[in-house]
């Protein structure tokens, strides 16, 4: 598993099947970029995995199980997860666990449908969790979605915990911090559908550093996207199609950032199968058949 994130999640997984299809599939969905707000779970596995019972089952084993990708906010084109299914391709498939509008006190609660102890032959590569956009909407003008801050880090935590508990160690976690709030921009979104602004930027800035503090307490990776995209009080509106979800510059950003701390879990990984040219012409079994690897 590599990600929940209130906007989208991916997994990346080591499987006989090209990343890229996977990720190609996803393209096909006619969503527009800005329907799905940041929430979500990413996970990069390796080949082999077992099936998960289950539609959001993580991750699906060998070349006999069906995709289990979710049509998601990252795998629209020029989304992040789509990005790192191509950088990854014939190394690990990235599968998409995101969940549109959803907070940590919800996907703490089903997380263990998507990954179980035991229901896995490989541990993932990489598994990032990218939630807070929508737990720090304001209580008053948003409750449903709203989580009091102590109760998101005790979340979070509690999802690294649950993760550790089925064989995942912190070193293969990366948090990522929600982006900040255009308030300008999203009190126009707001309004259009009858409503107050009901996030502020500075609410979402607590959120984001008591993410920091968990990764630091939890020894997890931990990319800040808060403070990234407002370095040095740049403009950050280019980033966001609306003020809360990210635009295609915005994914372009959150990938460059994140793909340093994904490409040191992966690097290390051979291609699966054989080049083209280096197929055995005469008997070309001889090149595919056995461990895949190249």
């Amino acid at each position: 598993m590599t990600c929940l994130r209130e906007q989208s999640s991916s997994v990346l997984t080591r499987h006989h099947f090209s990343s890229r299809f996977r990720a190609e599939r996803a393209l096909r969905v006619p969503l527009p970029l800005a329907d799905r707000p940041p929430c979500g779970v990413l996970r990069l596995c390796r080949a082999g995995a077992a099936g998960a019972s289950g539609q959001e089952g993580f991750r699906a084993r060998g070349d006999a199980s069906p995709t289990f990708t979710l049509r998601s906010f990252s795998f629209q084109q020029g989304g992040w997860g789509a990005s790192l299914a191509d950088k990854l391709v014939r190394k690990c498939d990235v599968l998409n666990r995101g969940f549109s509008g959803y907070n940590t006190r919800w996907a703490k609660i089903i997380l263990p449908r998507l990954l179980r102890k035991g229901s896995v032959l490989d541990s993932p590569v990489a598994i990032t969790i990218f939630f807070g956009a929508n737990d720090s909407a304001l209580k008053d003008e948003n409750p449903k979605q709203h989580i009091p801050l102590e109760e998101y880090v005790a979340n979070l935590r509690s999802m690294v915990q649950y993760l550790r508990s089925v064989d995942v160690p912190e070193g293969r976690i990366v948090l990522i911090t929600p982006p900040p709030l255009c308030e300008a921009a999203w009190e126009k979104e707001c309004l259009a559908q009858g409503c107050k602004l009901n996030r502020l930027n500075v609410v979402v800035g607590e959120y984001a550093s008591a993410c920091l503090q968990v990764a630091r307490d939890c020894g997890t990776d931990v990319l800040d996207l808060w403070t990234l995209m407002q370095k040095d009080g740049q403009d950050f509106s280019p980033y966001l199609s609306d003020g809360l979800h990210l635009s295609p510059k915005g994914n372009e950003f959150l990938f460059s950032h994140l793909w340093p701390l994904i490409e040191k879990r992966v690097s290390s990984l051979p291609l699966l199968l054989p080049y083209w040219r280096d197929v055995a012409e005469a008997r070309p079994e001889l090149s595919l058949l056995g461990d895949g690897d190249h």
